[in-house]
């Protein structure tokens, strides 16, 4: 269990800018929320929906399988440079697709008039997966400064880009018409500066790996890539069922709104409010980063289930932790997304059902070990579809009646029907001894205080926050003396 103390280490250095990168979601949601309409917001949450699909496609679970293979391998190189070999091929396919067809395309997703926000999405998503293996390959070596660097200078990039085309140039342009800043803003282009600078960020970041590019066609090995294409394909189905999951929701909403005046201005509302449960996505992602490599260097130790089981109690602790904090101060985090008039806040009624969703999805996440170890990814398959088939029945069914409420419902029960069948499943090909009860009992407990604190009516903003926060310190005193021992020593815990 030493490796515990690394994996947090890792945790933290990983996370950083992975927090920081989906923190530029967080923080450009009050931009986006205050300087354009809901409807605009709509826009971007809608054509990003697409984009998350269109990135698991094009990584085709390479990234996983490049780290099984090179893990095991003698020759790490020679894996490296056939799964970017092959990225490279499928990449450069896509963009000519896009660029073929962005007239088509715009059009088709219903924004006819915008082919240069679909090309440049597509050049964007197309960098990202080139970048997938190369900051693989990092986490695979455990160059986390390195990875973290690069991360930060992508965000960094894409932050200052959306704050200077989205908010100094209109105003400087107000103060000033005849400024040079005429040459380099165009008010016709409004939220799709935003993709703009993603492109440019991501432009940058594939000028990092410009050393990693130089591959040897020679260590290009056909049998190899079919090996991992077999074991990979299974990844990119639980991706893509994953992303039905997460964004199909922003894609059917409008479409299933018909009989809302203006359903892309719901999404909006609905979108804006989901960026409020992003503290939990954010902690998934963080702690994704490192369990993996992390899960395959240490399946071999002998107390390996044991470090499992414990992670994951502490992963739930830390996920209840984040959905007391955000549900308790929400009466601060809600100017995030605009003013009380700007018709967002309407939303907040959702965000519940979205943490609860995120925590049991991150809890599905960390199971996950069981069929990755044995190398059964078809039963992530299995579950992921499970969970997209529920998400777009039930969406089909109730949004139409029940607005975005439905989306929220639905994620939560979909994430809760894959946890619950991964961990039965699991148990009977990798069975881990995970504290089931004192973790129901975690959650009884966080749901209780949740409760209360929905329950008693306060008039004072200063008192009810103050409440709150003597809630969230009961949440903690209750988990330091269920914990005492553990906390104490599990970063002193010695290996056997």
């Amino acid at each position: 269990m030493s490796g515990l103390k690394k994996l947090a280490g890792e945790t933290v250095i990983y996370g950083v800018p992975s927090i920081v990168g989906r923190f530029l979601n967080w923080w450009l949601t009050p931009l986006y929320a205050w300087m354009f309409l809901p409807d605009e917001f709509g826009i971007l949450s809608n054509i990003l929906a697409y984009v998350a699909f269109l990135q698991v496609f094009l990584t085709y679970g390479m990234e996983t399988s490049y780290f099984r293979y090179a893990g095991r391998s003698e020759y790490p190189e020679k894996v490296y440079a056939t799964t970017m070999i092959s990225l490279f091929i499928t990449s450069l396919a896509f963009v000519a697709f896009v660029i073929g067809f962005a007239s088509n395309i715009s059009e088709w997703i219903g924004y006819e008039g915008h082919r240069n926000y679909i090309i440049w999405m597509g050049i964007t998503v197309a960098l990202d997966a080139m970048c997938s293996i190369p900051f693989a390959k990092l986490r695979l070596q455990s160059k986390p400064a390195k990875f973290a660097i690069i991360k930060t200078v992508n965000i960094a990039l894409s932050i200052l880009l959306n704050l200077f085309w989205i908010y100094l140039c209109p105003k400087i342009l107000h103060a000033n018409p005849g400024s040079i800043i005429r040459y380099l803003y165009n008010p016709k282009i409004g939220i799709g500066y935003a993709f703009l600078s993603y492109l440019v960020a991501s432009s940058a970041t594939l000028v990092f790996f410009i050393p990693d590019l130089k591959l040897k066609k020679t260590d290009f090995d056909r049998n190899l890539l079919l090996l991992m294409l077999k074991y990979g394909w299974p990844i990119l189905v639980i991706g893509i069922a994953g992303m039905v999951n997460l964004n199909i929701d922003k894609i059917l909403l409008p479409k299933l709104l018909t009989d809302s005046a203006n359903p892309i201005f719901e999404l909006g509302v609905y979108s804006a409010s989901g960026k409020l449960a992003i503290l939990m996505a954010l902690f998934i992602q963080a702690f994704r980063f490192s369990f993996e490599p992390f899960l395959f260097s240490h399946y071999k130790n002998e107390d390996s289930k044991k470090v499992y089981a414990v992670i994951m109690k502490y992963f739930v602790i830390l996920g209840l932790i984040i959905f007391l904090g955000v549900m308790f101060y929400m009466d601060i985090l809600k100017f995030f997304i605009g003013s009380s008039t700007s018709g967002y806040h309407e939303g907040i009624k959702v965000v519940p059902w979205l943490l609860m969703g995120n925590l049991f999805l991150g809890i599905f996440y960390t199971q996950s070990l069981w069929y990755k170890l044995t190398d059964q990814t078809h039963f992530g398959a299995r579950f992921a579809i499970v969970g997209a088939i529920i998400t777009i029945v039930l969406n089909v069914l109730f949004v139409p009646h029940m607005g975005y409420m439905a989306c929220g419902y639905t994620f939560f029960v979909a994430s809760l029907v894959m946890t619950v069948s991964s961990y039965f499943v699991g148990q009977k090909h990798f069975p881990v001894k995970y504290d089931i009860k004192r973790i129901g009992f975690y959650l009884l407990m966080a749901l209780i205080l949740y409760l209360i604190e929905i329950n008693i009516i306060l008039n004072s903003r200063i008192l009810k926050m103050s409440f709150n926060t003597l809630l969230l310190l009961v949440f903690f005193m209750f988990i330091w003396i269920n914990e005492k021992a553990d906390l104490k020593g599990l970063f002193n815990f010695k290996s056997r």
